[in-house]
């Protein structure tokens, strides 16, 4: 099972496009599709730029010692 630790908006996005990618190659077009987005919205993510609200919660985690991990619901790849 693949698992991402990440501690910041940049690692996040990493690992997002990351999952996007091993997905059979989801465009991100596809994914802005069914998000509801425009694709350049989802470029901007993926390339980590930041985000204020994101970047705050990511402090919060820091101060409270905390991390997240990121993984596949139901804790399997398959």
């Amino acid at each position: 099972m693949v698992e991402y630790r990440v501690r910041s908006f940049g690692e996040l996005m990493d690992a997002l496009r990351d999952v996007r990618l091993g997905r059979g190659e989801l465009t991100q077009q596809q994914l802005a599709d069914q998000l509801g987005v425009s694709r350049s919205y989802v470029a901007d993510l993926e390339s980590g730029r930041s985000n204020r609200l994101v970047d705050l919660v990511f402090d919060v985690l820091r101060v409270l010692d905390l991390e997240l991990v990121i993984r596949r619901r139901g804790g399997s790849d398959g």
